[in-house]
């Protein structure tokens, strides 16, 4: 796999973020009851909010739901890359970059050893490029 493939999953993550916020979004705009307190008649007659976001909602749903399954597949996929490394510390490198997304100073907290961010990040590197 290359460091693009092994990439995808984060930003699969971050587009389903993202659609869960719009959905929260369009609910709340859906179900939001304020009061005009004018005094003034309104003239614009009866709208359905609930109506109108039900659609784009829907939709929204749907495609999430798509991703949250892709999300799965890709994770599934990365795993079993990494469990087919040999190298016990680059697997435990991959896992902790591609699956959990840490930051290389973090890996280096969690690796441990003499090993610091910079070295592991290259290692890494070598061997994709090898493999």
């Amino acid at each position: 796999m290359t460091k693009k493939e092994l990439s995808q999953l984060y930003y699969l993550k971050k587009e389903i973020k993202e659609q869960q916020r719009r959905i929260a979004e369009l609910e709340a705009a859906a179900t939001k009851c304020t009061a005009n307190i004018s005094g003034m008649p309104s003239g614009k007659g009866i709208s359905d909010k609930v109506g109108q976001y039900a659609a784009q909602i829907a939709d929204l749903k749907a495609i999430l739901d798509l991703n949250i399954k892709k999300c799965f597949y890709e994770l599934n996929q990365i795993d079993r890359y990494i469990q087919s490394v040999e190298d016990p510390l680059i697997r435990q490198i991959m896992m902790y970059r591609f699956e959990n997304h840490m930051s290389w100073r973090q890996i280096e907290r969690a690796i441990g050893g003499n090993n610091n961010a910079e070295s592991l990040r290259k290692r890494l590197f070598r061997y994709l490029r090898k493999n």
